[in-house]
């Protein structure tokens, strides 16, 4: 056979990408990942009693806003490294946005607190469980996405893998925000970003063995 009619015959069988099919397979797993996290938080943890009551503070929100903009940015990210060859774009920029928002607000408020009162304002009540528990709670997040993933062409397997664990633990600290008692910056700019990036890490170690095509 000869190599034109080798190519003709490879390529007569390729059909176009359904237009759109990228979107609506992050889109239902995003769902799915958020649905399935908020349903093991309400299972496992609860929802803490006063949520009626703090919902109503700018706080509270900031809190969430946090695992939001990094949700967002991890979106943006794995969208585009889903396709081959494709480089993770801005996305990283709201993610380090987000990092760094935190961070600033977290010492503004070390700044202004008392010098004997610094400690409980990083370390809360529940430092020793609260990365674990954003773990736990990405399982359906990484059920999900990288069932997204696979559907897709990604080339770059560590860094789709990892920008998924960060998208998986994004969803996940937004449903534990419902259930976590803590109100403290200093807090979620130690503990959740811990939980976020060993979910990072995590997805970067599975990638390339998951997402292999």
């Amino acid at each position: 056979m000869k190599t034109e009619e080798l190519i003709s015959l490879l390529a007569g069988g390729v059909t176009p990408v359904e237009r759109g099919l990228l979107f609506r397979r992050f889109g239902l797993a995003v769902i799915l990942a958020l649905s399935g996290s908020t349903v093991m938080m309400l299972l496992i943890f609860g929802i803490r009693p006063d949520l009626v009551a703090v919902a109503h503070t700018p706080l509270f929100w900031g809190k969430v806003a946090f695992p939001l903009c990094l949700g967002v940015g991890a979106l943006w990210m794995i969208t585009r490294l889903a396709r081959p060859g494709m480089t993770c774009g801005a996305g990283r920029w709201l993610v380090m946005a987000g990092v760094l928002a935190v961070w600033a607000g977290a010492l503004f408020a070390l700044a202004q607190a008392a010098p004997d009162a610094r400690l409980s304002l990083v370390f809360g009540k529940t430092w020793k469980v609260c990365a674990f528990n954003i773990v736990l709670l990405s399982v359906p997040g990484f059920a999900a996405i990288f069932w997204a993933l696979r559907g897709m062409a990604p080339t770059r397997l560590g860094l789709a893998g990892a920008c998924g664990g960060l998208l998986a633990g994004s969803l996940a600290t937004i449903a534990y925000c419902l259930h976590c008692p803590e109100m403290e910056i200093p807090f979620w700019g130690v503990w959740y970003l811990l939980g976020l990036l060993l979910s990072s890490v995590l997805g970067g170690l599975l990638g390339p063995r998951v997402l292999r095509w």
